[in-house]
């Protein structure tokens, strides 16, 4: 399934092409219910290689405060795991690519993980990437997931040992995510040294998945040097702060807002390095 899914498909031929992967990260329901959708449509039309959609809860272990906020928005205004689920399908309907659900296990495990698989499939939706979940404990998703033919990423971070990043890489078929620093989305990158030597050891050690670094990356200068000993980086934090800020501004039209993240998209993409 790896080798032939649509993400990896898209992961793949960027590595052939030369150039860096980008992942973008938006919270279903922010900035409001009826904006997500256009918002994943100018990304898109940005030129974004995948898309991750936050299924919101009211404990993201992972995320620092800027996800936290929009994660609360979201919940407060209704968005549920059925909401997630329809957006993806109304992004589906429009567009090929990848789109990955990312959020935490208890409210999959409350909705059935079987049954949730199975809409997702349904929805169009490529992979699942689940922070707290450990490749020894995801034998259930993984058979679902399986089944319903989504990948699974599992992460790892500068403190994870060499055979566990091994291991990750074995379980992995999306790609392996590279938590840039130990600690919470949103923090800012340091001056650099010690995370490439970290990435350095990871790209020696990941063989059989793609490998994409995030957490901490606003630019792309910082995507760039990041990118330097992998396939791809991922833009989350960065992201969600400058929705956030356009849609405080009661003076920007949508379509003035949408314009802007559409270039944000644009602006991220880099060649190799």
């Amino acid at each position: 399934m790896a080798s032939t899914s649509r993400l990896r498909r898209a992961l793949d031929g960027k590595r052939r092409q030369g150039q860096k992967a980008c992942g973008l990260f938006v919270t279903c329901g922010f900035p409001t219910i009826e904006d997500t959708l256009p918002v994943l449509r100018a990304l898109d039309e940005g030129g974004v290689d995948f898309m991750e959609l936050g299924m919101p809860f009211s404990d993201p272990l992972a995320e620092g405060p800027v996800i936290q906020r929009s994660s609360a928005s979201a919940i407060a205004a209704g968005v549920d795991l059925e909401t997630a689920l329809d957006v993806a399908a109304d992004f589906r309907s429009g567009s090929d690519t990848p789109l990955l659900l990312m959020g935490y296990l208890n409210p999959i495990q409350s909705f059935g993980i079987r049954s949730f698989c199975s809409r997702a499939r349904v929805a169009g939706v490529d992979g699942l990437i689940l922070p707290e979940l450990p490749p020894e404990e995801a034998g259930l998703i993984r058979e679902a997931a399986g089944e319903n033919e989504l990948d699974l990423v599992f992460l790892i971070a500068p403190n994870t040992p060499d055979d566990r990043i091994r291991l990750v890489d074995e379980a992995a078929t999306g790609f392996v995510y590279a938590v840039s620093f130990t600690g919470l989305t949103g923090a800012a990158l340091d001056d650099g040294s010690s995370e490439q030597q970290y990435l350095q050891r990871a790209r020696r050690l990941v063989s059989r998945n793609p490998l994409l670094v995030g957490f901490g990356i606003t630019n792309r200068e910082q995507a760039g040097r990041m990118s330097r000993h992998t396939d791809g980086f991922i833009v989350g934090s960065a992201l969600i702060r400058r929705i956030e800020s356009l849609w405080e501004d009661r003076g920007r039209s949508q379509a003035d807002r949408l314009a802007e993240l559409r270039a944000f998209a644009e602006s991220l993409r880099i060649e190799s390095v």
